[in-house]
């Protein structure tokens, strides 16, 4: 199923900063008639507004917090697409003391908070005709990353349920993304010590709309996204999307 940005509505997590910003931009560029920048501190979405005028509406949504989101759904009940970008990354392998509360804030916030965001959207895009989900996921869903071994956990569990999703909500005609970047030129980025091989996050929301406009489940925006989509394609082909 294609899908076209051009005078959608959208609603972005994690939007005032990184591939969360970068992905406004593109799909200002591409035509969004209307774009919820959703933030935990509405402050944050200032230079959005400075930038794009009336098309940024700010609107709070903490991934952690369900009544947050839930309201948030309710105020953005003209919804198209949403996409659930915000997510967190801490540098903990499994020998790390601090691995067992890493892992904690990661699934909160990387996999419940994808669930929060689906129970509460998805109701709202069905009545809106639809339209899309879209969750980002990462090259660490596929491949753990051991020096980042409890986010590669949490990305992993929340690509499975992006899977799930992709499946469900067929039935109301919601596109579901799956998008797996590699290292990008973002703060999370920096602090993972990706800076010298980072790729420059406005590959990702071009990449998007790209993929929308053919119809593709997967997204591997970014160099080294692509030479795992060169070796992950046939099993995602023939067992991930397979009817």
């Amino acid at each position: 199923m294609n899908y076209e940005i051009k005078d959608k509505t959208i609603l972005i997590t994690g939007a005032n900063r990184g591939i969360g910003k970068a992905i406004v931009d593109s799909f200002i560029e591409h035509g969004a008639a209307k774009i919820y920048v959703a933030v935990r501190t509405l402050d944050s979405a200032s230079p959005l507004i400075e930038k794009y005028k009336n098309k940024i509406v700010p609107i709070r949504i903490d991934l952690a917090d369900a009544q947050s989101i839930y309201a948030a759904a309710k105020i953005a009940a003209d919804v198209d697409v949403v996409v659930n970008n915000a997510g967190v990354l801490t540098a903990s392998t499994p020998f790390d003391d601090k691995s067992i509360s890493s892992l904690e804030l990661e699934m909160n916030i990387n996999l419940y908070g994808l669930i929060r965001m689906a129970q509460a959207f998805a109701p709202v895009l069905k009545a809106n005709g639809g339209g899309v989900f879209i969750q980002l996921n990462s090259l660490a869903s596929m491949k753990c990353f051991p020096y980042c071994a409890t986010y590669s956990a949490s990305k992993a569990a929340s690509y499975s349920i992006t899977q799930a999703l992709r499946e469900l909500l067929r039935k109301q005609r919601t596109i579901v993304l799956s998008v797996h970047p590699g290292p990008i030129a973002t703060e999370m980025g920096d602090a993972a010590g990706l800076t010298k091989i980072a790729a420059p996050p406005s590959l990702v929301g071009e990449s998007i709309v790209e993929a929308l406009k053919v119809g593709s489940f997967h997204v591997f925006p970014d160099s080294k996204a692509k030479k795992i989509e060169s070796a992950y394609k046939s099993f995602a082909e023939n067992v991930v999307e397979a009817n």
